[in-house]
């Protein structure tokens, strides 16, 4: 083949290789990864061929589609991690990433990845956005904007939250709910405040329940019926309560069985 056919046939590859990655942008937008290979050759205007020659499979597919859009996220936190309002840009930010993912379904599947699919691609570029969102977290808290005890993989998890929440609205035509509500709910339970619940700083004991009058811990019995009550004076209480109750008339019975 002579030089010009050689370099004919690497510019038709090139154009196709572009017009596979346009299609899957496309394609993988609205469906994610349950849009096949065929939709996308067929989309592109090319055989199925040319699309597994370009690439092997269609996780590599959806990882060159994906890749440059996480990337100008990471690359717009970073940009942001110098202003003067640390706490209104992250809420932005956050609002914004939900937002964008909501109307495109595969940067909400990239997101949602775990860590552990693979090295390179999508992971890669997740992972610089996971980086440059943390250092606007920490700007954030550093103002007094965010409180101190939450860390990025709570925000991970509100944003995740979020993003399935919105999605669930518009697959169900919720033509009476606000979009980006749950977000706004999300970023208020972000906010430092001087009467915000505390996190707990270590997992529940797995084999206690609640006092049902102080809502102290109740420690289950390995057999027989669950307590009700923490102690004696809780189970006073209970009692008491439901004495008063009969006497008014509901004719209710409450007994204990703690």
């Amino acid at each position: 083949m002579s030089g010009g056919g050689v370099g004919a046939a690497r510019s038709d590859a090139r154009r196709n290789r572009a017009l596979v990655l346009q299609a899957a942008r496309s394609a993988f937008a609205e469906g994610g990864l349950a849009v096949t290979l065929d939709e996308i050759a067929r989309r592109a205007g090319v055989g199925a061929g040319t699309v597994h020659r370009h690439f092997p499979s269609k996780e590599k597919l959806f990882a060159a589609a994906v890749t440059d859009r996480l990337r100008l996220f990471a690359d717009t936190a970073r940009d942001l991690s110098d202003v003067t309002e640390p706490g209104a840009v992250f809420f932005r930010f956050f609002a914004s990433v939900v937002r964008l993912a909501t109307e495109n379904r595969a940067l909400g599947e990239a997101l949602e990845a775990a860590e552990a699919a693979g090295p390179g691609g999508a992971t890669e570029a997740r992972l610089e956005f996971d980086a440059a969102f943390d250092v606007l977290l920490r700007r954030a808290q550093e103002t007094g904007a965010v409180r101190a005890d939450v860390v990025i993989g709570d925000v991970r998890t509100l944003l995740l939250g979020c993003l399935a929440m919105e999605r669930r609205r518009a697959a169900e035509g919720d033509a009476a709910g606000v979009p980006g509500r749950m977000t706004e709910l999300a970023c208020e339970a972000l906010r430092a405040r001087r009467t915000v619940t505390k996190l707990p700083v270590g997992p529940r004991r797995r084999n206690a329940t609640e006092c049902g009058i102080c809502g102290g811990p109740v420690a289950v019995a390995r057999t027989g019926r669950p307590a009700r009550y923490c102690g004696g004076a809780c189970r006073q209480k209970a009692h008491r309560a439901r004495r008063a109750r009969e006497r008014a008339g509901d004719g209710v019975s409450t007994r204990p069985r703690g």
